[in-house]
């Protein structure tokens, strides 16, 4: 059997250490071998990753700079596997995620791969396949969600990687010139698409593959996705049109963007998220944004030098176990005492915690290390079940079992 390719995980973080530190934990789970970590950070990262024993074994870069395409193509330069794969620092992936990722590159026409996203509930998808065009638009795909994908975009169309869960053949990459630093923010990942997609590229999706991603707060917005700066979003529309849309058709293009922002902070006015001044200054900072972009100069990419730094194998569990630990709501002392003996025991723990209820399940990956779900016995996990359904727990765990069996790797 032809062994998996050398893979590079870069993590890149600014502004959330203790999400970066969740983030790294879980990365120290990942079932593949061989893997590097490759995290980029600023300060308040790097003083996080110094206390934590995981960090030891990656590569640590410093950039303190608000540009995550500067950012992303630093990791890449440190990157020494023939496959470079993104994770956002908010972002947990499940224990075979690089495995099923690193897989979709055994067929040699694959120069990238993305897989799906969930949400912060941990169970609804907060994306799937989609492909995207020269004005930036989304559509999504209908393909099997039980084996990888293989698609060649049509001329003017590409398909869409997740920022938080996508990986590239590392020459393939370096020789676009990685990701264009005009985008300091947004869309940048999108251009890189379209770029990939001119080249002839063809791009897998891998739905095995699975990340979940909580959008923490940040400088731009809020934990509960409330935006507080839109200029950085009209910034990258403006660079974004100019690079890859008709000039015929740009206005056009910004018109519905613009209605589409308006649209969403309204929402959140309504919903008490903000007051008629916040909607009001943040569509100044998108239309000065936009502006500012219209002028932003544009430069010819270069390729990417060779690694700088030779691969640094990092001690993920390749070879760890993993197990199920269900148990009642009221018995949730003894059930997080079990999965913290499981951890020791160096085994991937996922505990299920159910009360007699019909709540809604949600699923999260703890800073302990092991993920837990909770919820009804009888309500609902996947959002289009039934909102009360008779359970026995046993069946109940077993379903539940079942369902992420492929992700977290249960035998």
């Amino acid at each position: 059997m032809t062994p998996p390719p050398p893979l590079s995980v870069v993590i890149v973080s600014a502004g959330r250490p203790a999400a970066l530190r969740r983030c790294l934990l879980a990365v120290s789970q990942l079932r593949h071998d061989p893997f590097e970590v490759v995290i980029v950070a600023d300060a308040a990262g790097r003083a996080a990753l110094a206390e934590m024993p995981q960090a030891q074994a990656a590569k640590v870069i410093a950039c303190d700079a608000a540009n995550i395409s500067a950012a992303r193509n630093l990791g890449i330069a440190a990157a020494a596997g023939e496959i470079v794969a993104f994770l956002d620092d908010d972002a947990v992936p499940e224990p075979t995620w690089a495995a099923h990722l690193a897989a979709a590159f055994a067929d040699p026409r694959v120069m990238a791969a993305t897989g799906y996203v969930r949400g912060r509930n941990g169970i609804s998808f907060q994306s799937r396949a989609q492909a995207v065009d020269a004005e930036g638009a989304r559509s999504d795909l209908s393909l099997p969600e039980d084996r990888v994908t293989v698609l060649t975009p049509a001329p003017g169309r590409a398909i869409q990687t997740e920022g938080t869960n996508m990986a590239f053949r590392r020459s393939c990459l370096a020789a676009l010139g990685g990701f264009d630093p005009a985008f300091r923010f947004y869309l940048d990942e999108t251009d890189l698409n379209l770029r990939l997609a001119g080249a002839g590229a063809a791009t897998a999706i891998v739905p095995m593959a699975e990340v979940h991603h909580g959008f923490a707060a940040s400088t731009r917005r809020r934990g509960d996705r409330v935006p507080t700066d839109l200029r950085e979003i009209g910034a990258s529309w403006a660079v974004f049109l100019r690079k890859h849309c008709p000039e015929d058709r740009r206005a056009r293009v910004w018109a519905e963007v613009h209605a589409r922002e308006r649209g969403r902070l309204l929402t959140h006015l309504v919903q008490g998220g903000l007051e008629p001044r916040d909607v009001r200054r943040l569509l100044h900072g998108l239309d000065a944004g936009f502006r500012e972009g219209t002028e932003r100069a544009l430069a010819p990419l270069s390729p990417l030098p060779v690694p700088t730094l030779p691969f640094q194998t990092y001690p993920g569990a390749a070879d760890a176990g993993s197990r199920v630990i269900a148990g009642r709501s009221w018995s949730r002392r003894n059930l997080h005492r079990r999965a913290l003996a499981a951890l020791v025991e160096g085994t991937n723990v996922t505990l299920m915690r159910f009360s007699p209820t019909a709540l809604y399940h949600r699923v999260t990956f703890c800073g302990d290390g092991y993920w837990k779900q909770t919820g009804g016995l009888f309500g609902r996990s996947e959002r289009d079940q039934r909102l009360f359904a008779l359970w026995s727990f046993g069946r109940r765990v077993r379903a539940e079992t079942d369902r992420v069996r492929v992700p977290r790797g249960l035998g």
